[in-house]
């Protein structure tokens, strides 16, 4: 819940207490079954106007929560690029943040992994256009002309990838894998990276 408070917090000015109570009910709940009372009561305000002066609506709640996320994820994936050089080290590192999010901020990748964007925030960016998912791409795309991936379409590969991340981390969510996300990432990724790897020996 702290790492989660902290990405919250990011360019937010509204009462961060608001924002974490929207995204867990949004995580927990969806979208559309949460209230705007629901998230008043979450936060612990006195009365739903408490909320009208930081926030007009729903869907704006829900643009704060998604935009501070991205923000949060994009500052995380230049980090990794800067101390990472090949596009290997570079989607380890960035399978290293969605397990340790999925185990310390689960609500986060709930939201992520779940919650079907575009029906309730129709002006937003699909995820993959995005500026941390665009640049997670062109890791992609660098990793096939270094040579490190296989040269297929840079979607068909994320795609693969993180295909099997997010379905794990997806389990693990959703209590069908009893353990916590760290007990399955270095497999996870073993498996994750060698169906996109240049010289898997899955092709």
């Amino acid at each position: 819940m702290e790492q989660e408070k902290e990405i919250i917090q990011i360019k937010s000015d509204a009462p961060d207490e608001i924002l974490l109570a929207a995204l867990k009910l949004f995580a927990q709940k969806g979208y559309f079954n949460t209230s705007l009372t629901d998230i008043a009561n979450a936060a612990h305000l006195t009365t739903l106007a408490s909320l009208y002066p930081h926030f007009p609506n729903k869907q704006a709640i829900a643009s704060r929560v998604y935009e501070n996320i991205l923000d949060s994820l994009n500052i995380s994936v230049d980090d990794i690029r800067r101390r990472n050089q090949k596009s290997s080290e570079q989607l380890h590192g960035i399978v290293d943040l969605l397990f340790k999010l999925t185990d310390d901020a689960p609500y986060i990748m709930q939201f992520l992994l779940t919650a079907n964007i575009n029906e309730f925030l129709p002006t937003q960016k699909p995820l993959l256009e995005t500026p941390p998912f665009s640049k997670i791409i062109k890791i992609i795309q660098s990793g096939i002309k270094a040579g490190e991936i296989r040269n297929i379409d840079p979607l068909l590969a994320y795609g693969y990838f993180f295909g099997i991340i997010n379905t794990t981390l997806g389990m693990v969510l959703s209590g069908s894998l009893d353990k916590n996300a760290n007990a399955y990432q270095s497999q996870t990724w073993l498996i994750a990276w060698n169906v996109i790897a240049k010289k898997s020996p899955c092709f």
